[in-house]
């Protein structure tokens, strides 16, 4: 039982890193409250990933329609040349 015994050793392990006190910079960033605005930041680039992203596949959709539109649309007629 390979997985089992794998999954037993990476649970012995986790459960080993509880207990264990923070390392230095963990301590620093606890401390001085500064985890948080690592997390608030790496959350506003997240959510604006997100936004980009949902506003290109809006803008890809009205672009993929329009291209749709117009292939649909009856063939206007050729305008005569003017000669000069």
């Amino acid at each position: 039982m390979q997985v089992a015994d794998t999954t037993v050793a990476v649970l012995d392990a986790a459960a080993a890193q509880v207990g264990q006190q923070p390392d230095a910079l963990e301590q620093v960033m606890l401390s001085q409250d500064k985890l948080y605005v690592v997390l608030a930041v790496v959350l506003v680039v997240w959510l604006g990933l997100l936004f980009l992203l949902v506003r290109t596949d809006r803008r890809l959709g009205r672009v993929e329609r329009e291209l749709d539109r117009l292939d649909d649309a009856p063939p206007r007629p050729a305008e005569p040349s003017v000669d000069r």
